[in-house]
């Protein structure tokens, strides 16, 4: 089990309370109430838009991470800033999470998300043809899974307008082998989020779930990352490839898994304009 480490998340809180000038910050929007059974709480999302745009602008929702039990969109006000800055709108999204909820109630609230952003961005200059999502960690899992996952909007009357993926240092893309191959506690966070049940434990996991129709991926691990995120990513490319896609796969040699998202603390990282280059491509 890994574990987020406490100085980033410091410097993520104070970074996070900023604001760029060019920047308009618009917080705690619902885009998902609280279901009946009281089990899942409503949902909110932060959405920051260029202050001077020409035209609709490219939509990054982010989606973040925290082992499927912990973790906030607030924390993570700078990515939402930095690509505002750049020009592209963004969606920092909350999420229900373990042990309330499982990867299948997870994957919902993104995807409801989704539509929030597909049917309102407009107002805040987003272009709702042109969607995106990424996330880090626990949050690239559910972005890969819900990219593929086409059921998740289809229970939700629509179809997927997902455009393109980005996957930083994801965790759990193949969580059947990894919870097969390993042993854990009767109460450990993966079965509270995956359950015990093996065929949940496929469902969960994107790489079983790819098909020709699914969109573009841009995926991007650590070269010091933690072996089991390390080890599913290259597992996932070669699925990819064996799917005939050509995936964007970059290996920043130098980075441990939480390095992986605080490096977007700065502006002139290229991960960026990487990034915003492979969206305005597909």
């Amino acid at each position: 089990m890994f574990r987020f480490l406490t100085v980033p998340v410091l410097i993520a809180t104070v970074f996070s309370s900023c604001t760029f000038k060019n920047v308009v910050p618009d917080k705690d929007i619902t885009y998902m109430k609280a279901d009946q059974t009281g089990r899942v709480h409503d949902q909110k999302l932060n959405v920051f838009s260029p202050r001077d745009s020409n035209g609709l602008s490219e939509v990054f929702l982010f989606i973040h991470g925290g082992i499927w039990n912990s973790g906030k969109r607030d924390l993570y006000s700078f990515i939402g800033n930095g690509f505002a800055n750049k020009g592209v709108v963004a969606v920092i999204i909350n999420y229900p999470l373990s042990p309330q909820a499982n990867y299948d109630d997870m994957a919902r609230a993104v995807a409801s998300s989704i539509k929030w952003v597909r049917d309102n961005i407009r107002l805040y200059g987003g272009d709702p043809e042109k969607i995106y999502i990424g996330g880090h960690s626990a949050g690239g899992h559910l972005a890969a899974l819900i990219a593929v996952q086409d059921k998740y909007f289809s229970e939700l009357g629509m179809k997927n307008p997902v455009r393109g993926a980005i996957l930083i240092d994801a965790a759990g893309v193949d969580m059947y082998d990894y919870l097969k191959g390993n042993s854990f506690p009767e109460n450990h966070t993966y079965y509270k989020t995956f359950t015990h049940d093996q065929s949940e434990w496929k469902k969960g996991s994107p790489i079983y779930q790819l098909h020709k129709d699914m969109p573009p991926m841009m995926v991007y691990v650590g070269g010091k990352t933690i072996p089991f995120i390390a080890e599913g990513n290259d597992k996932f490319i070669k699925a990819l490839k064996n799917q005939g896609d050509e995936p964007e796969y970059h290996v920043l040699k130098k980075k441990k898994h939480v390095a992986m998202i605080t490096q977007f603390f700065n502006l002139s990282n290229p991960c960026y304009d990487e990034i915003i280059s492979f969206m305005r491509r597909h």
